[in-house]
């Protein structure tokens, strides 16, 4: 007995102890987060257009603009006033008025900017720009397995250094989202704000989603084996996405590289669908995450699955508008997903100009195509099979033979989005509108937000 009442005021004393702490701590928590506010207010008042950071990023699916958000709310904790910023947005006097601006850019392809880069780089990249007060870092992402590895990322940085710009810290490059450099960006970002206090920037944990379908779309075909995949949660709790974004599958040989697929369908659908074309390498074997999904797993088996935001393929300002959709092979994956979106919303203005090998076994979708456009969803459908006849022709052809179509439409305020192969097709398309609507007018269009792609 005499234990247990020792206990209880011992427990009492505790408890006392710790009521009084916290009372204790609460004003000056309060005074702290007062005076961090204040410091954060007094900065943005005193900010001037020379003063704000300017966060500037290329992006093409995503990552860049992911890594720049990231950066900007490091900025923000630390009292900084900054301007996030696509690339393209950026005019010559941000530039030479700015006196620090950080850099998050991809490459696209062998060398190529993105797209929301490629106004900037002709308006002023092509040119000279005396920018001696500027003090810049550069984040560089791209992939070694590209020859160009972070080739636009390197072409900033030298151009900047030729107009006298001054780096604040040696170019940091990241291959396939390494976790390594990212951090080493992170590190010299927290040196340069002069907090130490910045926030999580790990990427979104990967879930379990079951492989519930899978269908050989092409047998027979003279192309690569094509196959559509439903997957669920396993969890059962269907999150939400938008027609446009990505999955990243992290097969079982190589979690480390993730690899991304353009969603097929919309939540609507109860599954997220893909359309995978089996990889086969010149000794035979097959590409790792393609020759698993399609080959090795079984229905049934856990697949570690999360969605990815693909701003720049949604639809977003685009929704209420006329649609050309246009694009080759697997790439009618993400087609597959606006238009059935479109219909979902009732939206019919739409028009596909869409190219495979053979009618009689590359038409994917074809039934629902046909339904599509027989309820005026598919206002206008243009398939283009290359094997079909003794002549090669492919869907940029059918695109040129319909210029006037296209510049009927575009005037009408239509979007313009792409997707599919990055050689070949997407090169074809952009050589062919660009030549439809004239190089100023396609910029125009990318720079609305009206001419939109998702090739690979």
């Amino acid at each position: 007995m005499i234990w247990t009442n020792d206990t209880t005021r011992l427990l009492m004393l505790a408890g006392t102890s710790a009521a009084y702490a916290l009372v204790c701590l609460a004003p000056y928590l309060r005074t702290r987060r007062k005076r961090l506010a204040a410091m954060r207010a007094k900065a943005e008042a005193a900010a001037t257009p020379d003063t704000v950071w300017i966060i500037a990023y290329a992006s093409q699916t995503g990552n860049a603009e992911e890594l720049a958000q990231q950066t900007a709310a490091t900025l923000k904790l630390a009292g900084i006033p900054s301007r996030l910023a696509e690339l393209s947005e950026l005019s010559a006097a941000d530039l030479q008025q700015a006196e620090r601006v950080l850099f998050l850019v991809s490459t696209y392809g062998e060398g190529d900017a993105p797209d929301g880069a490629a106004a900037f780089v002709g308006r002023l990249m092509t040119g000279a720009l005396a920018l001696p007060q500027l003090h810049y870092a550069l984040l560089a992402l791209g992939d070694s397995a590209y020859t160009q590895f972070c080739g636009f990322g390197r072409a900033l940085d030298q151009w900047l250094q030729a107009q006298g710009a001054q780096s604040l810290f040696p170019r940091v490059e990241v291959n396939r989202s390494s976790d390594a450099a990212i951090g080493q960006w992170r590190q010299q970002l927290s040196h340069l704000a002069g907090t130490s206090d910045a926030p999580d920037w790990s990427a979104p944990a990967f879930d379990a989603w079951r492989l519930s379908e899978r269908v050989h779309l092409n047998p027979g075909s003279a192309g690569a084996p094509v196959y559509h995949l439903e997957l669920e949660p396993v969890g059962g709790v269907l999150p939400e996405w938008r027609s446009g974004d990505l999955v990243q599958i992290a097969a079982p040989a190589d979690p480390a590289r993730p690899r991304e697929y353009s969603i097929a369908s919309i939540p609507a659908d109860g599954r997220v669908h893909l359309l995978l074309r089996l990889h086969t390498h010149e000794d035979g074997s097959h590409g790792v995450a393609s020759g698993w999904l399609t080959q090795s797993a079984g229905l049934g088996q856990t697949v570690q699955l999360r969605l990815r935001q693909h701003k720049r393929f949604r639809l977003d300002g685009n929704a209420q508008r006329p649609l050309i959709l246009i694009g080759n092979g697997s790439g009618i994956a993400g087609l597959r997903g606006h238009l059935k979106a479109r219909a979902l919303a009732g939206q019919g203005r739409n028009w596909l100009l869409f190219g495979e090998r053979n009618a009689a076994y590359d038409y994917h979708y074809r039934a629902e195509l046909d339904g599509w456009q027989r309820d005026g969803v598919l206002e206008k459908l243009d398939m283009v099979f290359s094997r079909d006849q003794a002549e090669r022709r492919y869907v940029q052809d059918r695109l040129a033979e319909q210029a006037e179509g296209v510049r009927a439409w575009v005037a009408q305020g239509a979007a313009i989005y792409i997707c599919g192969s990055l050689e070949g097709m997407a090169a074809g398309v952009d050589a062919t509108l660009r030549l439809t609507l004239g190089r100023d007018g396609l910029d125009q269009l990318a720079a609305a937000g009206r001419y939109r792609r998702d090739v690979y």
